[in-house]
């Protein structure tokens, strides 16, 4: 694996991480996932200690809205990257203590066929979502197994998220996407407000710094 940049997003524990491929005539050859490069590296430092024990994928068609998904006992953060169309990815800050509290980025991550590739970083503490402007396959390596009855969501469709870290592009092709009318499910629809999401008690699990 070839680590050519990581670079943190507006808000910075969310991180990009850009591979290097090997092209030639035929097409390339990449290393997308090598622990001892990935999880060794200085630049890399956010996932020192960490491992991998379960590999999601899905298939979206056009117009669908995932999450905004969360998980405790155990944490889970997610690394990860489109293998073909395009994902608008979506990471809300639900740490108490956070300066960034209550704030939603976007990252466009289109699918590449050319010298490198991307995974986004998504550390525990925040929310995850997606929003698909075309049919898309996404894969996904997680820090914890999936654990039913410690899960819990914010409506990606909630009033009340502050989108001002959000690049305008990117919340306008969510806005584009939404008014157009989201291929949604009820659980991600009908999920509380982030207003009341931290009106619950369980939103004490996640604590700036302590997650």
């Amino acid at each position: 694996m070839r680590i050519l940049e990581v670079r943190p997003l507006a808000i910075p524990d969310v991180k990009v991480i850009r591979f290097g491929r090997f092209t030639d005539q035929r097409g390339y050859f990449a290393e997308p996932f090598r622990r001892g490069v990935l999880m060794d590296r200085e630049e890399t430092d956010f996932l020192h200690g960490l491992s991998f024990p379960q590999m999601n994928e899905s298939r979206s068609r056009a117009g669908v809205v995932r999450g905004l998904h969360f998980q405790w006992n155990p944490y889970m953060g997610k690394l990860v990257r489109t293998i073909a169309g395009r994902m608008i990815d979506l990471a809300l800050d639900i740490r108490n203590g956070s300066e960034h509290l209550g704030k939603i980025i976007a990252y466009d991550m289109p699918a590449t066929d050319g010298e490198w590739g991307e995974w986004i970083w998504v550390p525990p503490g925040f929310a995850h979502g997606n929003v698909f402007p075309e049919e898309t396959y996404i894969e996904y390596l997680c820090t914890g197994e999936y654990s039913p009855g410690f899960e819990a969501g914010v409506s990606p469709l909630a009033p009340d998220l502050d989108w001002s870290l959000c690049e305008p592009a990117l919340k306008q092709q969510f806005d584009r996407v939404v008014g157009a009318g989201p291929i949604i499910s009820e659980k991600d629809r009908d999920a509380p407000s982030l207003g009341l999401w931290l009106a619950d008690e369980r939103s004490e699990q996640f604590v700036f710094g302590h997650c």
